[in-house]
Parts: C-alpha cells; sequence; structure tokens
C-alpha cells in the first residue's frame, strides 16, 4: 500500500469515527432550507410567474418573519409610491412577494389561523394597534378597520391587482405537520387540508430561496421586507 493511499484511509476514518460522535441534535439546528432533496423532485413546479416580469419595475419582497404582516405592506407601499411619485401606471409595476421561513403563515387564510391558532404559535401582532393578535395581518382591509388607501394593501388585493404571491414548500411542511397533529389524520390528508388553506392565488414553489433568487434572475430587484 503507497503512503498516500494509507494517509488517505487513515484520514477517512477518523473523519467517520468524529461524525459518529455528533450528537443528533447537532443536525437538528441545520435550516429547513437544507433538507430538501438533492435529486430532482417529480413535482412540477409553476415557474410561469417569471413571464409577468417584462416590466421596468418589478421588485422582490422577501418576507422571513410574520411580524404584523409589515413585508406584505412594504410591498404595497412601494407600488403606490411608483404610481404617486414618478406616475407609473399599476400594470407597469410588479411586486414578487415571497413567503418563507416564519413568514409562510401569512400565506394561510384566516381560517387556519382561527382553527390551529397561528397568531399566538408565531407572536404576531395587529398593525395599527401593535397588540398581539390571531388575525393574518397580510390579509387586513376596510372590514378590519384600515383606512384607505392601506386598505388594499392586503396579500388578496395584491394578488387580485396583480402581484405575484410565492410561498417556500419547504417552510409549507410546517402547516402540514400543524395539520396533521391537531386533526389527528394522515400526512398525505394532512397536506391536502394545508393546501385548501392557502390563500387563492399564491404559487408554491420549491424553497422560498429558490424562489426569491429565480426573481432576481428574472430581472426583479431584491429587498429585504421582514
Amino acid at each position: 500500500m503507497t503512503t498516500n493511499r494509507r494517509r488517505f484511509l487513515t484520514t477517512a476514518a477518523a473523519n467517520a469515527a468524529a461524525l459518529a460522535v455528533i450528537p443528533g441534535a447537532a443536525f437538528a439546528a441545520i435550516p429547513r432550507e437544507f433538507s430538501i432533496p438533492v435529486s430532482p423532485s417529480s413535482e412540477a413546479w409553476d415557474l410561469s410567474w417569471t413571464d409577468k416580469l417584462k416590466t421596468k419595475h418589478r421588485a422582490v419582497f422577501d418576507c422571513t418573519e410574520p411580524e404584523s404582516g409589515n413585508g406584505i405592506w412594504r410591498s404595497w407601499a412601494w407600488k403606490r409610491q411608483n404610481m404617486d411619485v414618478l406616475k407609473v401606471a399599476p400594470a407597469d409595476i410588479v411586486p414578487v412577494i415571497v413567503m418563507r421561513h416564519d413568514a409562510i403563515v401569512l400565506a394561510m387564510q384566516q381560517a387556519y389561523w382561527d382553527k390551529y391558532g397561528a397568531g399566538a404559535k408565531k407572536k404576531v401582532t395587529d398593525p395599527m394597534t401593535n397588540e398581539p393578535t390571531n388575525k393574518n395581518p397580510a390579509l387586513l382591509d376596510e372590514k378590519d378597520g384600515v383606512p384607505a388607501p392601506y386598505n388594499m394593501a392586503g396579500l388578496h388585493k395584491q394578488i387580485a391587482a396583480g402581484a405575484i404571491a410565492l410561498a417556500c414548500s419547504v417552510a409549507f411542511e410546517d402547516c402540514i405537520q400543524t395539520v396533521k397533529q391537531k386533526d389527528g389524520v394522515s400526512a398525505e390528508e394532512a397536506k391536502k387540508r394545508a393546501m385548501s388553506y392557502l390563500v387563492p392565488g399564491v404559487i408554491l414553489q420549491p424553497s422560498g430561496v429558490f424562489a426569491v433568487i429565480h426573481a432576481q434572475e428574472a430581472g426583479a430587484m431584491y429587498i429585504k421586507a421582514s
């Protein structure tokens, strides 16, 4: 056996032994995005949203925390300011809203928040009172006392006005697990139910990181929104 081969085998054995004693908790701290399989997914992802990114004014709002729905509201504020200050037509402004990490709950309808207590779980506060709330702040509008023109900042209204709303499928697994544990159903049924709670128009992506970078590659400017 050559000296180089002996040295390689010795080093490999030492590395394997070191890995064997690493506590399992160390791997639990690995970010969720790293848990995605490296092999190609069999799921058909909808990437057609990039076809809308042909305008001059396009930006991707990276939302990682629910906060008070601030990331969603900032997207609307940016569009409104372009309209007011630069006199840009609404059709020429395309915001891309990416909800990932803990902000995934903003992509869920109020019925999900009511049943599974998302507000308390994520320590969400009302944007107008700063008090704890179990209302999805991303869906507030005039019926919740939000005055004009801020009543147009809701995720549902932005989607209706042409905004692109994307959600991280990795973070969405948390919603699936919540449904599974609370309802006591199978993983397959939990996914089906969780999907039914998504805000209409929200598009699931392989991950939030993938969505943010793909939007930038399609020409959108980046902003850390929350």
